[in-house]
């Protein structure tokens, strides 16, 4: 049977039920599943305590840091440290996973960490959908402005895109905060597009946005590794990617590896269906930067010397 803490020996769950009542709804869930099943927050990622929950990850960092926390990991370590369960062994298990043992030799990790990389490109490739690609990519290229939402590591894989698309001279913005990009989202009519990346398909607020860009007609667009997630339904078209591989949670860098071949994939479907302006653009914003790259290096007066001689 799973240990429990109660208000009384447990500093952290007294603290939660202190502050239970005047927590916003999205923290409230979180309170109410870690004061009944403590060892949740340690034995699940960030995103699988937030999808148990029926919140997202950013609302479990809202719910750490509104306890005095820095971040999710420094709340486990708390909790587990009151669970008795506070063990180095334990944290590496629940933080890096099975793949790696901490006496791994050098040469092995890297193995290890390669195979997992290319698994999960593979995978991706192998279960990708060229179809939905092709009609994400039509879409964009027909489109007038392209709305791309993701919080917390999906923000990166969305400002890559949106620099992307802007070098070919495609309108486009990325949003990370909520309150900006559905206000971005209403703005967005039938000549808009609209792409939602969240790996887990679950995060709250990334579905919001998209949901409210296609309630104003834009086309939807949903990258993630679920095509049964939540922003998969709400969305027109699906591109799905590889699922975490269980390393490093929720931080899987494979997972953005297999996020970028999708975004990749679908940079070169736009950039076909464009190729002229595209190439055009391309030379025009290169030619732009040069300015402010510095040249190769000069070689040195001995290889000068050697090269005559």
């Amino acid at each position: 049977m799973p240990r429990s803490l109660s208000a009384d020996n447990g500093a952290i769950i007294g603290r939660i039920a202190a502050r239970r009542r005047g927590m916003p709804v999205a923290l409230s869930r979180i309170a109410d599943l870690v004061s009944a099943e403590p060892t949740a927050a340690v034995e699940l990622s960030i995103t699988e305590l937030a999808e148990r929950a029926g919140s997202s990850p950013a609302s479990v960092t809202r719910f750490c840091r509104s306890l005095g926390f820095d971040g999710y990991t420094q709340f486990r370590v708390a909790i587990a440290t009151e669970l008795g369960r506070g063990s180095a062994e334990q944290t590496w298990r629940t933080d890096i996973g099975a793949e790696f043992a901490p006496d791994d030799s050098p040469e092995k990790i890297l193995r290890t960490l390669l195979s997992a990389h290319v698994r999960g490109l593979e995978t991706t490739a192998e279960g990708i959908d060229l179809e939905a690609v092709r009609r994400a990519a039509h879409a964009v290229t027909a489109s007038r402005h392209v709305d791309i939402y993701g919080l917390g590591g999906s923000a990166g894989i969305a400002e890559e895109f949106q620099r992307r698309l802007h070098r070919i001279g495609i309108s486009s913005h990325a949003w990370s905060d909520v309150h900006d990009g559905l206000a971005s989202a209403v703005l967005q009519d039938e000549s808009s597009v609209a792409i939602g990346v969240s790996s887990t398909g679950q995060t709250t607020e990334t579905v919001q946005m998209l949901d409210q860009a296609g309630a104003v007609g834009a086309f939807t667009v949903a990258i993630t590794h679920d095509d049964e997630s939540w922003i998969a339904d709400v969305a027109e078209v699906s591109i799905t990617t590889a699922a975490p591989v269980g390393y490093l949670r929720p931080d899987d860098m494979s997972v953005k590896h297999a996020q970028l071949f999708v975004i990749d994939l679908l940079y070169l479907f736009i950039a076909q269906r464009m190729f002229d302006p595209a190439a055009k653009r391309l030379a025009a914003t290169a030619m732009a930067v040069s300015g402010h790259r510095r040249p190769r290096t000069a070689p040195r007066p001995d290889e000068t010397r050697e090269a005559v001689g």
